[in-house]
């Protein structure tokens, strides 16, 4: 529901939050886990406001001792100290709640008396480091973008490059939860079986094809008991927020080692996830229907098929992906962008990645990671990996410094962004989650 946290006139007595051009504004507030100098060994819950993350246990808990919060029940449930403990007690009415008295907290017209307090929580972004934003007890990777899953079909099976279970069932695979690390960690090329030639055994070797996936992920909030399904009337509740997450994949490992089941060392060695989590309610003003199926394809079956969902499910989420190689850093070149997408053209919506998720009872829990796989659209310059923008490495790309890639070498650099403009609205955004090729051992 858009309601006055969404108001386009609010503005922030942190004055870099009312800058039009900034990721988070006052209508934003993503959390995020991050260290400073009071917890340099276990990181601490915030939100990010303009240029500045605001520590909320140490800033809440004077705030209750001056009995500057005035709602006792209210404040209590505030000081829990963690997203994930956050989560387990935060259903959307609750995150709405927590939002608006945020908010209050940080508007222009705030009291001197709480501004005084909240400053001392203030710490500038760019002195921050961040954690992982919740603590991942299992990942799911999907593959829901049908302009993604035809082009690398295409790849394979030129005359029918979908499986005939694509347009049923979001496809997805379990992934490594102890691999996803924060934007910024540098990433090892990793090792692998390699069988490029056919007419060779397989050698163990650094991957020659290493490749990112521009991906959308979504944190679990409310989990569900073992043994119990989540209807697609409520699967939004059980939803926390969203961040941007690069998949890593070394196509040649993955190439040998898919069949018969699926990704394995290929897509395990490394995933970065954006350390910001934005919640739905200030996703609000840019929800849009349930991609549109082409005639004659089939309707979801009925547990996959909400009116809501239908009507609002998905995300007008622009996502853009950058390249900067070691010689373009040496040189004081700006980063390159290799392609622009939109999580709206997703096939299959969150609420349906989740509702299938749990279909056959699957206990989901707090904290859990979902993406949504490579987020790729109808054009060329829309295409989300490397994997499809080079064709498997048919079609090089040429980048301002005359250096060409058809996939990632040591000191590559990439950089992924996300963003909402709508009229009428306050540009919302993600951050960055960036990652940097290191050679193999």
């Amino acid at each position: 529901m858009i309601n006055e946290t969404h108001d386009p006139n609010l503005k922030s007595w942190i004055e870099s939050a009312n800058d039009p051009n900034t990721d988070f504004p006052i209508q934003n507030l993503p959390f995020c886990l991050f260290y400073n100098e009071n917890s340099p060994n276990y990181p601490v819950e915030g939100v990010i406001i303009g240029d500045y993350v605001l520590e909320l246990t140490n800033v809440l808990q004077p705030l209750k001792d001056e009995k500057l919060i005035e709602d006792n029940d209210f404040r209590e449930w505030m000081l829990q100290n963690t997203i994930n403990r956050r989560i387990v007690f935060t259903d959307n009415e609750e995150v709405s709640r927590l939002r608006k008295y945020l908010v209050e907290l940080l508007r222009a017209d705030c009291p001197k008396e709480k501004r005084e307090v909240l400053q001392k929580g203030l710490f500038p972004i760019s002195e921050i480091k961040f954690a992982v934003p919740a603590e991942i007890g299992d990942y799911t990777d999907f593959y829901c973008s049908i302009f993604h899953a035809t082009n690398v079909g295409a790849m394979f099976r030129p005359d029918n490059p979908l499986l005939p279970n694509y347009k049923y069932i979001p496809i997805g695979y379990h992934g490594r939860a102890s691999s996803i690390v924060v934007s910024g960690t540098d990433v090892k090329r990793p090792k692998g079986q390699n069988r490029t030639d056919q007419d060779a055994p397989p050698v163990f070797i650094p991957a020659k094809n290493l490749d990112y996936e521009m991906e959308v992920g979504f944190f679990v909030g409310k989990g569900n008991n073992l043994g119990e399904s989540i209807p697609i009337e409520n699967a939004e509740e059980h939803i926390f927020g969203l961040c941007l997450v690069n998949d890593w994949s070394a196509r040649d490992i993955q190439a040998w080692e898919y069949q018969p089941l699926g990704p394995f060392l290929a897509k395990n060695f490394a995933t970065t996830v954006s350390p910001f989590v934005v919640t739905l309610e200030a996703l609000a003003p840019f929800r849009v229907p349930a991609f549109e199926r082409e005639e004659g394809d089939p309707q979801p079956l009925d547990y996959l098929n909400g009116e809501q969902n239908q009507k609002h499910g998905g995300f007008d989420i622009k996502l853009e992906v950058y390249i900067q190689t070691e010689k373009m850093r040496a040189e004081s070149i700006e980063p390159f962008l290799l392609s622009r997408s939109n999580m709206k053209d997703l096939y299959w919506t969150i609420g349906q990645m989740l509702t299938h998720h749990a279909s056959n009872g699957c206990n989901l829990q707090t904290g859990d990671l979902m993406a949504t796989g490579t987020v790729s659209g109808r054009e060329k310059s829309e295409r989300g990996c490397l994997l499809e923008l080079t064709w498997r490495g048919k079609e090089p790309i040429r980048l301002p410094n005359g250096e060409e890639r058809r996939f990632l070498e040591d000191g590559d650099e990439i950089i992924m962004k996300g963003f909402c403009e709508k009229e009428g609205f306050r540009r919302i955004g993600f951050g960055e989650c960036r990652g940097r090729i290191l050679p193999a051992d």
